[in-house]
Order: C-alpha cells, then sequence, then structure tokens
C-alpha cells in the first residue's frame, strides 16, 4: 500500500510490539467464547450498541442500534437477536452482512465506562417467533440480526476517561453542537433542498417513524 501523506507507517507486527509491548495475563485470558450470566446482565441493560461490519472486499461499515434497555434478545449462551427497526433504508450493514458474516457488537451503558465487545457470526433472521420477543410500541420488526457468538469479553474503560464521556461538565454547550440539517443541506445541495425542509423532514421522521 503507498501512503502519498503519511511517511512513516508501521507495517509489522514486530514493529508494532517494539512501540507497545504485549498485553498482560489478565488482557490474555479475560475473553470467553458465549454469554456467560455477566454478559447477559450487561446486556440486558444496554440501550446502546455500536455493530461493525464489511463487505467482501473489506469495506467497513460502523452502525449505531438503540431502543430501550435490553431490547437485544438474548436466545441462549451462544445466539443473540438485534431487532432491525426503521431507518433510512441504505441498509448497509445488512447488505455487508450478506457478502461477510462476520460482526463486532460494542454494548454500552450509560454511566458505565467498561464496554462488552461480542465478535461473531451474523445473519439476517425473520423467524416471527424470534421477532415477536423484540416487539417495541405495538410494532413487531419484521427481521433482526441474529449473531453466533464466538468471543465475548469486557474492554477497559480507558477511552471513555480520556474523552469524559459521561461527564456532563464536559459537555459542549448545546448552541456549539453541529447542525446536522446545515450538514445534511450542504453535502446534498444539489438536490435544492434548504436546511429548514431537513429539519422539519429529520423532526417527522423522529416523531412518527421510530417503529
Amino acid at each position: 500500500m503507498k501512503h502519498h501523506v503519511f511517511n512513516q507507517v508501521v507495517e509489522s507486527e514486530e514493529e508494532l510490539r517494539s512501540l507497545y509491548g504485549y498485553p498482560g495475563e489478565l488482557v490474555n485470558n479475560k475473553t470467553i467464547a458465549f454469554m456467560d450470566h455477566h454478559c447477559r446482565e450487561f446486556i440486558a441493560k444496554s440501550p446502546l450498541l455500536f455493530m461493525a461490519t464489511s463487505d467482501s472486499s473489506g469495506a467497513c461499515d460502523v452502525s449505531p442500534r438503540g431502543d430501550a434497555e435490553g431490547f437485544v434478545y438474548v436466545l441462549d449462551d451462544k445466539h443473540l437477536v438485534i431487532p432491525e427497526r426503521p431507518g433510512n433504508r441504505r441498509f448497509d450493514s445488512l447488505r455487508n452482512l450478506m457478502e461477510n458474516p462476520q460482526v463486532g457488537l460494542i454494548f454500552i451503558i450509560p454511566g458505565l465506562e467498561e464496554t462488552l465487545r461480542i465478535n461473531g457470526q451474523a445473519s439476517i433472521v425473520k423467524d416471527q417467533e424470534i421477532m415477536k420477543h423484540m416487539e417495541a410500541h405495538g410494532k413487531v420488526p419484521m427481521i433482526g440480526i441474529g449473531v453466533e457468538v464466538e468471543e465475548c469479553f469486557i474492554h477497559c474503560a480507558k477511552a471513555f476517561k480520556r474523552s469524559h464521556l459521561w461527564e456532563s461538565d464536559y459537555w459542549p454547550a448545546k448552541e456549539a453542537l453541529p447542525k446536522p440539517a446545515a450538514i445534511l443541506a450542504e453535502h446534498t445541495k444539489k438536490l435544492g433542498v434548504s436546511e429548514d425542509e431537513i429539519s422539519l423532514a429529520l423532526k417527522e421522521s423522529y416523531e412518527k417513524r421510530l417503529y
């Protein structure tokens, strides 16, 4: 791979290890191949996860999935299902999974700085008996993402500690936040849709089409 901007790159694990060393025994032994009662409790209290997928060429995508805590249905110690709620219909993750079933998940609990990571094999499932377990606001999802767990482990809190994510004193003022409608208007300016029109469309979507 040629780099036109970065002049010095790490190109081997040996070089990487020479810079940072090796993990300790705790890290080397923390991975399990199933969801024990601790992992199941974590999932039951998590209202948000991030899902990483890639297509057959290796092009990657990360997508959030969120709902009320416990929205992910755990069938047994090796299988879970993530409901597919209404979205923008791009289906980036789902199309990737049709080409490459490998999936990586990070479960987050508000206020807790450690996260739960799960890696495994995924498929798009539509078993209605399973879907009924994930009904929300009177709506049963048509499909879900079924995951067969291969790795499960707790990830340390350093990223959350560095970012102060759960500490409101570090949060930016609301008026200083990026404006999604303005960004969308700029990125889709060839369509001639104004920021106000996009803002109204987003508001309607969030109010009427969450489920």
